[in-house]
């Protein structure tokens, strides 16, 4: 293909002729390119216009042109095996102005069909950092989202949004719409026509016919090329460093110039065809797509990475193929990771990046020392205990808001050290004492009885022991239960201390006794009040010490996760902490303190527990029962004590502001520090906004309002002062929500949709240094534009995760470093889990937690956010009560966001899916984020906390189990899931040159697997010498004929029949005379056997045999259900064309009773033999087939689905298969074998009829439908006969498991004993039952079963037995495989315990002569060993 810039030239044809040998020469490797540009610009060089010394600069300018072509060319067919969905995505990512306004939305509806589109969206910001998973505590109620700016916010959105013309119409719950969008709207300017797809270039006058937009649109493109935006939609990109990325796109771009003609020579060290998608690439390089003719690949070094090309094609292709393996690898052994399955994200070049200098460490106000502070809190608790008794420190209050009782210094100092002295003395006995200094207890109170939790938290810090506060738990399945029981039982927990009505509150069991719960250790239960009290003697006193580094209490913690941890504070913190709030807050002794917290944990137990006493404080607490009746009740109780602190939450401000106007006397004046506890969420400021106009009339002035942020692991993090200048007014922030999402901070008008306004949380503790470093990888310190997790140096924080030294050290020694990796302090800090940064003034900002971040696409959401938005759609009036939780799950690799909302009961379905609607309209509004899925529940249907608010994780356990039962869902994954998996293609068949290669190169064994070779085997098997069955049981009637070898056992335990050798032979041949003689039976002719599990079954089989008819096992039907079983005997009688039907004499009279004529006509059965009456005489002769390979018996069965199946077996493949068996479970004559199974086909029949006249052994044979009425006659007959090898099935497995689980106390007294058992095998067609074998294996353990006795075998229809557990094998294992990777057809073998793991045991050892491998099942090829496919069977004497 001649040059483009040569088009405008008149070249002679022996000119253009000379040029097209060049490139032919270039392109098949006989001329370098040095050598050929040498001699091309020789021979134009007389027909170029411009001088000589301008050559360079026209040969660049040519290479240009060639470039723009290329691109051309390259946008068009580097998407060849792409589907339309990935390249619609990758075009859209793409497009520079792809917003949420014109993305389709679509919606997957329960009840409804399901609407798929054609293409499918992906965000405008793909993923660009890795995800950091911290835990994250259970929220509490939701009305602190509530903001009237941001409502107003929501709905301007939503008008906006209805007033664009929408790509889909509005969700309706009658049907469902597919809208197909048109590819061109995500489609890169193209400006080449159809023909250059072929291969021809045209110049550029005979372009599009608006060339001039066309070429100004390419250039565009190719810049963007350049400068690292993502145009080309192909495939294979990866990740860049630095500018060498720009270089690597320009020299592909410059590349395309070289050669056109002709294509290249095939590579053959790369293996990648018109359908591979390659992930491993640089950016820069293109997906390798072979036109018929022109546009020569890019060259590749051995490294793969692309080069302009200096060399020719053939030279470098042999430089690559020396540094690569020499043959190709094949693609179907690869074990193809997950990841590469999926799309690649792209970064987004126009997300916003912290441009800010690096900051610096904030440090707060130094901690002074006061000389009246106590040394401890214990010694405060005395000194005010005696030298102010009658000083109320605290006062509970009821239902009604009336005093209940108040507890004075006195009281409480007295009270404790008798709850110390009992705990220690009164507990176990003088030499063993149940707690000792050090111990942990648990405090289990309930949230209106402050006064006793009280008095019981500083006994224990009088004891010196370590309490731990937990929540009451009020049934034995309560939320989050067993997470509390499992820190107790790591803490060591043996006593839990609670009052007394609280302890006729638990549930107690018929006994009276309080039951263990769920994941508890075994717990005494101490009741502390003082009438159940011993009174401590006078000499007596409690050691009270100065504050040290001993544990002082530990407070749990709900993570993300829905474990519980439990942090530590030690003494010396929590003397600190109280100094540090008292100083911070100004606290003065004698001051009344309002606390509606709860004061078991958090800000509650800190202000209105501890610090109070260091300052003889009085608190007036609110219980959380009298808020729900009369919320203004904190706000009364205000005013009547003149208090001076409040502590609530937005949420208790915000149900005041609802029932204010039921009051009129409020004065709110005395007030001069209101601290909200959860200041740190970003919402709260609405709530104090609004609670400020309302009661600023009352009193209430702003300087008095004091947001604080506090974490479990740093206590208080940081608090607003109360000052007396009301002209300065909080700090606040509007900050653009999309920066947020990146980690940047970004100022914004308030005008705008998606802005957070947030207020500060005061200043840092005094006594402490804050930071803010990157919330993933190595804590670095932020910029001061950019979002960080907010890190504190102090000494009065948690100090450790009480038993987990590995997460202690992730969290509470964390060393910041700048951006040299130099730390900032040799002193360790410790992770808050806030979100936040350090604002002008050194004022703390917090915009969110780390247990409550999404990342999404690479994008940061909060869970506060999304739950204020959704609320705000029509706020409180759909639903119920503002329950609302919000969480993301992980669907291909990728976390999604889902909302699970409560509805009011009388919500409409119509009403239901207009706000669902609407929510999801508003969060792509705001957020720019897709809803995977949004589930409304009724009322009161989602798990609690014990405060009433709802518990995250569990809730996302259900929903992840499927548990959930929602009364409306609505789904749309195509907003969300954006990494589609990428399209499979169907791998060629492979060959047997294929496997050599594949086993060579690609390092992978093809799935195949073999037992031991039958011919190389030597024993002493004498029936090795006979072809036939039938001749072994001749042999062994003469050489031992008293040998027994069958044992029938009735219900009761005894024999109910047995056949030796020569009593089974001579009754084989009366049955042959029989079928001769009454039959009037020829050989080969078939013959029906419907006999009950017993010894008939067995005679009849082999007199078949004798006879030379071909017999046929079926099951006979059931006397009390005729209608249902009968149908199926007569089907298998006709299917297998049997002439004739042996059976006794009673299922006889069965077949022809009235019942059976209803269901079957009688007429249409073949002649019925009554084997009962025998004849006396023997046979002329015996059968003796001609051929091993003539039929010997037919093997039919139904399977649960109804399908009739019938398998041929051969003379030859039984006795082979008899022969293994032997082989594999050492069967001898000598051996006795228990056999609980249907004898009526499988391996089931082979080892009830076959394998004892093989081996000789003693089969003992227990028909299964025995144990229904006896489930212990098969256990029993394996101990009395004191068998060493049994096989059951997993219905008998199930009925001694249910039937005999709480009798075997009383199987042990009667002797049963199952220690001689070796192998306990379970014959079954189907993947092993992990589940049942293992409870059976507990269960008889006592009785002395080996739990390594039990395995299964393996075997399906055609391949009666694959697998089976042999006496002298190893132990069957258990290995875990990852489900995700099944769905794929792939084995991925994974750790106990991972995600998605599915337990598989082994089912057996592979039979001697097997052999397997595992096949595709479409094309019946073999396959790699860590593929999903077909077991293949072959045995090696045939089948």
């Amino acid at each position: 293909m001649a040059d483009r810039s040569l088009e405008s030239l008149s070249l002679p044809l022996e000119v253009r002729a000379r040029l097209a040998e060049l490139e032919l020469e270039l392109s098949e490797g006989d001329i370098t390119q040095k050598g050929y540009e040498k001699k091309r610009s020789k021979l134009i060089g007389a027909y170029l216009p411009q001088p000589p010394a301008a050559n360079g600069a026209a040969a660049v300018r040519c290479r240009l042109q060639h470039s723009e072509g290329a691109t051309r060319r390259t946008l068009r067919t580097s998407n060849l095996g792409v589907c339309d969905i990935r390249e619609a995505a990758a075009r859209e990512r793409t497009a520079p102005h792809s917003t949420a306004a014109n993305r389709p939305l679509f919606y997957f509806r329960f009840g409804v069909d399901q609407a798929l589109p054609q293409e499918r969206r992906t965000p405008i910001t793909p993923s660009s950092s890795s995800r950091y998973h911290r835990r994250r505590s259970s929220g509490s109620r939701d009305e602190r989202y509530r903001s009237d700016v941001h409502t107003e916010a929501v709905q301007a959105a939503l008008a906006k949004h209805k007033e664009r013309k929408m790509a889909v119409p509005m969700p309706s719950k009658r049907r469902s719409l597919v809208v197909q969008t048109s590819m061109d709207a995500y489609t890169p300017p193209d400006t080449s026509s159809g023909s250059e797809d072929e291969g021809s270039v045209q110049g550029d006058s005979q372009g599009t016919p608006t060339s001039s937009q066309g070429s100004i649109n390419m250039e565009h493109w190719i810049s963007q090329a350049i400068h690292g935006s993502t145009t080309s939609t192909t495939s294979s990109s990866s990740t860049q460093s630095g500018g060498s990325g720009a270089a690597h796109r320009l020299a592909d771009v410059m590349a395309q110039t070289h050669i056109e003609n002709h294509s290249a020579p095939p590579d053959v060290t790369t293996y990648t065809s018109e359908h591979s998608i390659q992930v491993e690439r640089p950016q820069g390089s293109t997906a390798r797509v072979a036109p018929k003719y022109g546009n020569a690949e890019l060259m590749e070094t051995g490294d793969g990475v692309p080069v302009s090309s200096r060399v020719s094609a053939k030279i470098q292709q042999l430089v690559n193929t020396l540094k690569r393996p020499k043959r190709p690898p094949l693609r179907e052994f690869f074990v193809d990771d997950f990841e590469e399955l999926l799309e690649v994200q792209q970064p987004d070049p126009n997300q916003p990046k912290p441009e800010g200098a690096q900051m610096l460490a904030m440090r707060g106000e130094q901690l002074g020392v006061v000389t009246n502070w106590p040394p401890s809190l214990e010694a405060a608790l005395q000194r005010w205990g005696t030298i102010s008794p009658k000083a109320p420190c605290l006062t509970t209050m009821d239902t009604n808001g009336k005093p209940l009782y108040i507890l004075t210094y006195g009281k409480l100092w007295t009270r404790s050290m008798k709850v110390a002295y009992n705990i220690l003395h009164k507990l176990g006995t003088k030499q063993e004492p149940m707690v000792r200094p050090g111990d942990r207890v648990a405090l289990v109170f309930p949230n209106n009885d402050p006064a006793a939790f009280m008095v019981a938290f500083y006994g224990c810090l009088l004891a010196e022991v370590v309490p731990v506060p937990i929540e009451v738990p009020l049934t034995r399945k309560d939320a989050g239960s067993q997470q509390i029981g499992f820190l107790l039982g790591s803490c060591g927990v043996t006593v839990a201390l609670t009052s007394d009505a609280c302890h006729k509150g638990l549930p107690k069991s018929p006994t009276g006794e309080i039951p263990q719960f769920k994941g508890w250790p075994k717990l005494l239960w101490f009741v502390t009040e003082s009438k159940h009290l011993s009174k401590p003697p006078r000499d007596w006193f409690p050691h009270i010490k100065d504050a040290n580094n001993d544990t002082a209490y530990i407070e749990y913690k709900t993570c993300k996760d829905g474990s519980v941890l439990g942090v530590t504070v030690t003494r010396i913190a929590l003397l600190t902490h109280c100094q540090a709030l008292t100083q911070a807050c100004g606290y003065t002794e004698a001051e009344t303190i309002v606390n509606v917290l709860d004061f078991k944990k958090d800000v509650g137990l800190w202000h209105g527990i501890l610090t109070s006493v260091m300052n003889m404080m009085h608190v007036i607490s609110i219980p959380y029962s009298l808020m729900k009746v009369n919320p203004l009740s904190w706000i009364q109780k205000v005013c009547q004590y003149k208090a001076k602190v409040a502590c609530v939450k937005s949420r208790d401000m915000h149900w005041a502001l609802v029932a204010h106007r039921d009051q009129r006397d409020i004065n709110l004046s005395s007030l001069r520090m209101l601290i909200v506890a959860d200041g740190a969420n970003p919402w709260s400021i609405s709530s104090c906004d609004a609670f400020l106009n309302v009661f600023q009339s009352k009193g209430l002035r702003q300087e008095v309002i004091c947001p604080c942020a506090s974490s479990p692991e740093a206590l208080t993090v940081a608090i607003r002062r109360p000052t007396d200048d009301s002209n300065q007014p909080p700090g606040r922030g509007v900050l653009s929500m999309h920066g947020l999402t990146y980690g940047v901070i970004r100022v914004d008008s308030e005008e705008k949709l998606s802005v957070l306004t947030v207020q500060d949380v005061g200043l840092v503790m005094p006594g402490a240094i804050m930071c803010a470093v990157k919330p993933d990888g190595v804590p670095q310190l932020c910029r001061t534009d950019e979002v960080g997790e907010l890190c504190v140096c102090a000494m009065a924080t948690g100090t450790s995760y009480y038993g987990l030294s590995g997460m202690t050290k992730n969290t509470f020694e964390v060393f910041p470093m700048t951006s040299s990796g130099a730390p900032i302090s040799e002193y360790p800090f410790i992770r808050t889990g806030l979100l936040g940064f350090i604002g002008p003034g050194g004022l703390v900002f917090v915009v969110g937690k780390m247990d409550g971040l999404m990342v999404v696409s690479g994008r940061r959401h909060n869970a506060d956010d999304i739950v204020a938005t959704a609320l705000a759609v029509e706020p409180m009036k759909f639903v119920y009560r503002g329950r609302i939780a919000v969480f993301s799950v992980s669907v291909l690799h990728d976390e999604r966001i889902v909302i699970v909302a409560e509805q009011r009961p009388d919500s409409t379905e119509e009403d239901s899916f207009q706000w669902m609607s609407r929510v999801l309209q508003a969060i792509d509004s705001i957020h720019q984020v897709g809803v995977y899925c949004l589930a409304l529940v009724p009322a009161n249907t989602l798990p609690k906390t014990p405060l009433g608010g709802i518990h995250l994780s569990e809730t996302k356990q259900l929903f992840l189990e499927g548990a959930l039962h929602p009364c409306n869902v609505l789904m749309c994954p195509h907003t969300c899931v954006t990494n589609l998996p990428k399209p499979r293609q169907k791998q060629p068949e492979i060959g047997p040159a294929s496997v050599m290669v594949g086993n060579l190169v690609s390092g992978k064994r093809i799935a195949q697997a073999s037992g031991r070779d039958l011919g190389q085997i030597e024993d002493n098997d004498q029936a090795r010498k006979f072809l036939f069955l039938s001749e072994v049981l001749q042999w062994r009637a003469q050489t031992t004929p008293d040998h027994v070898l069958y044992t029938l056992l009735n219900c009761r335990g005894t024999i109910a029949n047995s056949l030796t050798c020569v009593q089974l032979h001579k009754r084989a041949e009366k049955i042959a005379v029989m079928l001769m003689e009454r039959g009037h039976l020829q050989d080969g002719d078939h013959v029906a056997l419907v006999y009950p599990p017993g010894i008939d079954l067995i005679a009849a089989f082999y007199g078949c045999l004798y006879a030379g008819c071909v017999p046929i096992t079926v099951r006979p039907p059931h006397p009390q259900n005729i209608a249902t079983t009968l149908p199926t005997v007569k089907m298998i009688v006709e299917v297998s064309r049997s002439a004739c039907l042996m059976t006794t004499q009673l299922i006889c009279k069965l077949l022809r009773s009235r019942e059976a004529a209803a269901a079957v006509d009688v007429r249409t059965w073949p002649p019925i033999l009554d084997t009962d009456d025998l004849p006396k005489k023997r046979p002329p002769q015996i059968y003796k087939p001609s051929n091993p390979d003539m039929l010997a018996y037919l093997d039919f069965s139904v399977s649960t689905t109804g399908m009739l199946a019938g398998v041929k077996m051969s003379h030859a493949a039984t006795s082979a298969f008899c022969r293994s068996i032997k082989l594999q479970c050492e069967l001898y004559p000598s051996r006795e074998v228990a056999i609980c199974l249907d004898p009526y086909c499988g391996l089931g029949f082979v080892l009830w009829c076959l394998c004892s006249v093989y081996s000789g052994h003693q089969s003992i044979l227990i028909p299964p439908s025995e144990l229904e009425t006896t489930p212990a006659l098969w256990l029993l007959a394996v101990s009395q006969y004191k068998v060493r090898d049994t096989f059951c099935s997993y219905s008998v497995m199930e009925l001694c498991t249910k039937g005999l689980g709480s009798q075997t106390e009383s199987l042990k007294q009667r002797g049963l004993d199952l220690s001689r058992v070796r192998t306990c095998v379970v014959v079954a067609e189907e993947r092993p039952r992990i589940a049942l074998t293992q409870s059976f294996s507990k269960l008889f353990k006592d009785l002395g079963l080996h739990p390594r006795a039990v395995s299964t075998s393996f075997g399906c229809r055609v391949n009666l037995a694959i697998c089976l557990q042999g006496t002298s094998g190893p132990d069957p294992t258990t290995v875990y495989v990852d489900m995700r990777a099944l769905r794929h057809d792939r084995v991925r073998l994974v750790e106990r315990g991972s995600p998605h793991s599915l337990p598989l045991m082994e089912s057996g050892k592979i039979l001697p002569g097997v052999r397997i491998i595992i096949a595709n099942p479409e094309t019946k090829g073999p396959l790699g060993d860590s593929h999903l496919g077909e077991v293949s069977h072959r045995l090696s004497l045939g089948w």
